[in-house]
């Protein structure tokens, strides 16, 4: 009789939401990690200074807060809310201001206020069905086909097609930001979704962080796992399936070429030639900041965000998204920043404050972009330079040696596309052989720590 009943290679969050949902179906579960920490894209570490806690991955979570699985489990946590969830500065004094309310938001909006409401209005009040749906996988029938129908009639379309019913530098701008989280160019299908999918979460869940860091969702998993029996080893490679413990299921948190490596003979046919077609998307640059003061933006919204998008217009984000696609280094890249300690003071020195911040760059880029970021923020923030105490970076090559997952530095598990939204060809994008699961990023619905793509594996696996 084997000693398990499931195996997970890799503790990141996907990994450790398929032992949480495996473990408290009463499942005996061992985790096995390469690290010596538990969490991948959901660790905590004192990368600049010490007292200056820095999310080394992932910082904000408009989908961890409005995880189907997450709010399911409980998740033991302390989300941390922004007094508004987003700022879109312009420069002159001109912001986008997303704030949990649509109405208030929409009012930012000039001329484009009805057309914004009428829009994201429908989709807030059904939230929690379009989460459901979208953070599953495509491939099933969905469970609400109103709400389904309603973000798919536009979410199918490229972001530029939904910008283009917007006239205000306001609006237009903002669903740039959002839209570049899929990071993809803006006339790609399915672009208008991701930017739809982030309004949504804003408006109805908010863009929280985690006090202490997001290494507590981590924790807060592990918690379920051990609780209910289960077993986490870290600091262990697994190079083969052979190397483990014998049980009738194993899920791996990998990227899809190394599951064919790990998985062997017991990866399916079919399976390996889908998996071995498999590429990697854009990577990330990105740069933690320990500073003297609060970033000092220039308008009076920003410093009441957690999360800033810094680009510009949605012109000027649009030609660095193109940029970043064709495999060149925007000299005005589009910015992604997090100030975590204006709202957890747990996250640096009495008086002090971190910034987390990066932008796309090309699959394996080794170029080093602090000085195009710092001067992308400084634009909107004059004498933000002069606040920096300390910074630490991270390429491509570095964010791969961090994390295995994170293939050339591309931290999204793959391109974004039709294929791998949807897993054309695939009837069960988790389960790739007999008793052999995925459950990575690479899998429905991608990117974000949500946990999704953990639960709906353990789902196939306890399905059979």
């Amino acid at each position: 009789m084997s000693e398990y009943d499931a195996v997970v290679v890799g503790a990141g969050p996907n990994g450790l939401s398929a032992a949480a949902e495996l473990s408290r179906r009463g499942r005996r579960v061992l985790v096995v990690e390469l690290a010596e920490e538990i969490g991948g894209g959901t660790r905590t570490e004192e990368l600049t200074l010490p007292g200056f806690a820095h999310d080394v991955c992932s910082a904000i979570h408009p989908l961890g807060v409005g995880s189907p699985f997450f709010r399911d489990l409980g998740l033991e946590v302390e989300w941390v809310h922004p007094d508004i969830p987003l700022a879109h500065p312009l420069g002159g004094g001109r912001v986008g201001v997303v704030e949990r309310d649509v109405e208030a938001t929409a009012r930012r909006f000039g001329d484009d206020a009805r057309h914004y409401r009428r829009i994201l209005g429908p989709l807030v009040e059904a939230a929690d069905a379009v989460m459901e749906d979208f953070l599953g996988p495509m491939t099933l029938v969905p469970d609400n086909p109103g709400s389904f129908v309603k973000l798919a009639s536009r979410g199918a379309l490229p972001a530029s097609i939904i910008a283009s019913g917007f006239s205000s530098a306001e609006a237009r701008g903002v669903l740039a930001g959002l839209a570049a989280h899929a990071i993809a160019p803006f006339g790609s299908p399915l672009t208008g979704g991701v930017a739809l999918l982030f309004g949504v979460s804003a408006h109805a869940y908010g863009w929280p962080m985690v006090k202490g860091g997001s290494q507590r969702i981590a924790e807060a998993l592990a918690k379920v796992i051990v609780d209910h029996g289960g077993t986490i080893e870290t600091g262990r490679m697994i190079g083969s399936i052979d190397e483990l413990p014998e049980a009738p299921v194993v899920i791996l948190d990998v990227m899809p070429r190394a599951a064919v490596r790990i998985g062997g003979t017991r990866v399916s046919p079919w399976e390996r030639r889908r998996l071995t077609a498999w590429r990697t998307g854009p990577a990330v640059f990105k740069v933690d900041w320990a500073l003297d003061a609060p970033i000092p933006w220039a308008d009076p919204w920003s410093a009441k965000a957690g999360t800033v998008h810094v680009g510009g217009s949605w012109e000027d984000v649009a030609a660095a998204e193109d940029q970043v696609h064709s495999g060149n280094h925007p000299e005005r890249p589009f910015v992604l920043v997090a100030q975590q300690s204006r709202f957890d003071p747990t996250r640096a020195p009495e008086g002090k404050h971190t910034a987390w911040g990066y932008c796309h760059v090309p699959s394996g880029s080794d170029v080093d972009m602090t000085e195009a970021i710092e001067r992308q923020v400084e634009r909107f923030a004059p004498g933000f330079r002069e606040l920096i105490l300390e910074r630490h970076t991270m390429n491509a090559g570095q964010f791969e040696a961090h994390n295995p997952n994170y293939i050339k530095g591309d931290i999204a598990g793959g391109g974004f596309g039709v294929k791998k939204v949807f897993q054309l060809g695939s009837t069960a994008p988790y389960r790739i052989g007999d008793g052999l699961y995925l459950c990575s990023s690479a899998t429905p619905p991608g990117a974000g720590v949500h946990g999704m793509c953990g639960y709906y594996a353990a789902r196939a696996a306890l399905k059979g």
